[in-house]
C-alpha cells in the first residue's frame, strides 16, 4: 500500500506531461494524470469561452437557504415511518414465537414448515456479508487495473449472456431463452465497437482515480453509505422474510387464531410495502452520497483546483452532506422514487413472466419478458440521466425539475449527449453490480440446496430468497459504486459548464475529448 502515496502508476506528485495529443500520440495502458497538474499551456482558445466564472457564480457551493419539493421529502419521511412501524409489530411477534425456530447449517430438522424462519435470516446476513466484502473488492480492482477491468466487463458480460441464453433452452424455459440470445448476439457485436471508446473512458476513470487518492473522505463517504446500506438489507431481511411480515400474518401460523387477520392478500400487500419502502430508501441512500461527494471533493478539486494550492473550502464533503441530507433530500427522493416505481414495475413483471412460464404460456410469458426487458431500458436511462440531475442539485441547490431541465439543456447545447452515452465507466460499474448480485444469489441458492431448511422441502421458497440475495448485492454494489461515478459524472457537468477549466485540472483527458467530440469544447453560450 506505500505505492499509494504516488500518483497512479507511478506518477509523482508535482510532475507533469505536456498534453499527449499535441504530439499525435494516444493514452498508453497506465497513463494517468497527476492530481495536481502543472500549468501547461492548453490547446485551445482562451477567447472562445467568454469571461472565466467563479466557483461561487450563481449559488454554486452556496445554495438558498430553503428545503426543495417539500412535498416528496415528506412522503419520503413518511413511508420509511410506516415501514419502521410495521417492523415494531411484527418483531414482537417474532420475538414472542421465538422466531419459528431454525438456525444456521442444516435446517430440515429445526424451524417451523409453515413459511421462512431463522434460518433464512442467518442466509441472508452471510449474503449480505459476502455483498459487503465484493462490492469493496470491486472498488480496489478499479483502483488497480482500470483498462482491464473494462475489457474483462464486457468480456464477462458476453460470457454471461451467452451462459444464461443456454441454460434457458436446455431448461425449456423458451421466452427467456430467445431474448437472451438476441442480448447476446447485441452484445457480440457490440464488443467490437464498445474497444475503441475504451481509451477515453479509461482515462477519465483514471483522472478520477487519481482525485480520490487525495481525498480519503470520498471512501469514507462510500464505505459508510455502503454499511448503511447492509444494515437497511439486513432490516429488511429480518422484516420481509423470517422475522416479521410472513411470521405474523402468514395464514396456518399459531398467531391467527388470536384474531388476527391471516391471508394470502395481507401478506402479499404487506410484502409489496416491505419492498417499496426498501427499494426506495436504498435509491435515496445511494443518491446522497453521490451528490455528497459531487458537491464535495469532486467538484471543489474542480472549480478550486487541488487542494495544495490552497483555495479549496475547508470540509467541502461535510458541508455537501449537509446540503444533501437536509435542504436537498426532499429533490433527491423526488428523482429516486421515479427510479423505484419503474424498478417494481419491472420486479411486477419478472414475477408475471415466472408465473406465465411455469404455467406452460409460452406467448403471455414472452411477452412479459419483453415488457420487463423495455421497463429495464426505460429505468436505466432515467437512472442514467438522474445521476447528472442530483450534481446539478449537489452544486447548485436546485429543485429536481429544475436540476434536470437545465441538465438536459446544458447536454442537448454542448453535445455532452455522445459524450455521455460513449463513456465505459457507468457500462463497467453497472455490470460489476449486475454480477455481484448474481454471485450473492448463487450463494443464496446454494445455501438452500445444501442445508434443506423445512419451509423449503417443496423447493417454494427458493426463487423468493434467490431474488432478494440478488436485491441485496446489487444495491450494495451499486451504493459504493457511487465512490466513482459521482466523480466522472461531476467531470461532465463541469465540461458543460466551463471546460476550459478542464484544460488545466487535466490537460490530456481534455485534449482526448477535443479530438473525439470537438462541438464540446467550442465557445457555446453559457446556460
Amino acid at each position: 500500500m506505500s505505492d499509494w502515496n504516488k500518483d497512479q502508476w507511478g506518477v509523482q506528485q508535482g510532475r507533469g506531461y505536456p498534453p499527449f495529443y499535441a504530439h499525435g500520440g494516444e493514452p498508453k495502458p497506465g497513463h494517468s494524470q497527476p492530481y495536481a497538474q502543472p500549468v501547461v499551456q492548453p490547446q485551445y482558445d482562451p477567447q472562445a469561452f467568454g469571461n472565466q466564472k467563479s466557483p461561487f457564480d450563481d449559488g454554486r457551493f452556496q445554495p438558498k437557504k430553503r428545503v426543495n419539493d417539500i412535498f416528496f421529502l415528506i412522503l419520503f419521511i413518511l413511508q420509511f415511518a410506516g415501514f419502521v412501524a410495521l417492523s415494531g409489530i411484527a418483531l414482537s411477534e417474532y420475538v414472542s414465537g421465538n422466531g419459528l425456530g431454525g438456525g444456521v447449517g442444516n435446517g430440515s430438522q429445526v424451524g417451523s414448515s409453515v413459511t421462512l424462519n431463522r434460518h433464512t435470516v442467518y442466509l441472508l446476513l452471510f449474503v449480505t456479508a459476502a455483498a459487503l466484502v465484493l462490492s469493496m473488492a470491486y472498488l480496489m480492482l478499479a483502483r488497480l487495473f482500470t483498462r482491464a477491468l473494462m475489457h474483462i466487463t464486457l468480456i464477462l458480460s458476453i460470457i454471461l449472456n451467452i451462459g444464461i441464453c443456454i441454460y434457458y433452452w436446455t431448461t425449456g424455459y423458451y421466452s427467456g431463452a430467445i431474448i437472451f440470445t438476441i442480448i447476446a448476439l447485441f452484445s457480440i457485436f457490440a464488443y467490437f465497437g464498445f474497444r475503441s471508446r475504451i481509451p477515453l473512458a479509461s482515462l477519465l476513470l483514471q483522472v478520477v482515480i487519481d482525485v480520490s487518492k487525495h481525498h480519503k473522505s470520498v471512501y469514507v463517504v462510500a464505505f459508510i453509505a455502503l454499511i448503511l446500506q447492509a444494515a437497511l438489507s439486513v432490516w429488511f431481511s429480518y422484516t420481509l422474510i423470517a422475522m416479521q411480515v410472513y411470521t405474523k400474518w402468514t395464514p396456518g401460523n399459531p398467531s391467527c387464531d388470536n384474531g388476527t387477520s391471516c391471508s394470502g392478500s395481507t401478506v402479499a400487500g404487506l410484502v409489496f410495502y416491505a419492498v417499496f419502502s426498501y427499494l426506495w430508501t436504498s435509491q435515496v441512500i445511494g443518491n446522497v452520497a453521490l451528490a455528497t461527494l459531487a458537491g464535495g471533493a469532486y467538484g471543489s478539486w474542480y472549480y478550486f483546483g487541488p487542494r495544495e494550492q490552497g483555495q479549496m473550502p475547508k470540509h467541502p464533503t461535510l458541508s455537501a452532506f449537509g446540503r444533501a441530507s437536509t435542504l436537498s433530500l426532499g429533490s433527491i427522493a423526488f428523482g429516486s422514487l421515479i427510479v423505484t416505481i419503474l424498478e417494481v414495475v419491472r420486479l411486477i413483471l419478472n414475477a408475471a413472466r415466472n408465473n406465465a412460464n411455469a404455467q406452460g404460456s409460452f406467448v403471455e410469458a414472452c411477452l412479459a419478458c419483453c415488457a420487463e426487458f423495455f421497463v429495464g431500458c426505460i429505468e436505466g436511462m432515467v437512472r442514467y440521466f438522474n445521476r447528472y440531475a442530483y450534481i446539478e442539485i449537489a452544486l447548485y441547490g436546485k429543485p429536481y425539475i429544475r436540476a434536470a431541465k437545465d441538465t438536459w439543456t446544458m447536454f442537448m447545447d454542448r453535445g455532452i449527449d455522445a459524450l455521455v452515452n460513449d463513456s465505459l465507466v457507468g457500462m463497467t460499474l453497472m455490470w460489476g453490480a449486475y454480477v455481484i448480485g448474481l454471485l450473492c444469489s448463487l450463494f443464496g441458492y446454494l445455501y438452500l440446496r445444501l442445508t434443506h431448511p423445512a419451509y423449503n422441502a417443496d423447493g417454494q421458497y427458493t426463487a423468493p430468497v434467490v431474488l432478494f440475495a440478488f436485491l441485496i448485492g446489487l444495491q450494495c454494489s451499486l451504493t459504493m459504486s457511487t465512490a466513482i461515478e459521482a466523480g466522472v459524472s461531476t467531470i461532465f457537468v463541469g465540461l458543460g459548464e466551463d471546460p476550459q477549466i478542464l484544460a488545466t485540472r487535466a490537460p490530456d483527458l481534455f485534449g482526448l475529448i477535443a479530438l473525439t467530440y470537438p462541438r464540446v469544447v467550442q465557445g457555446v453560450p453559457r446556460v
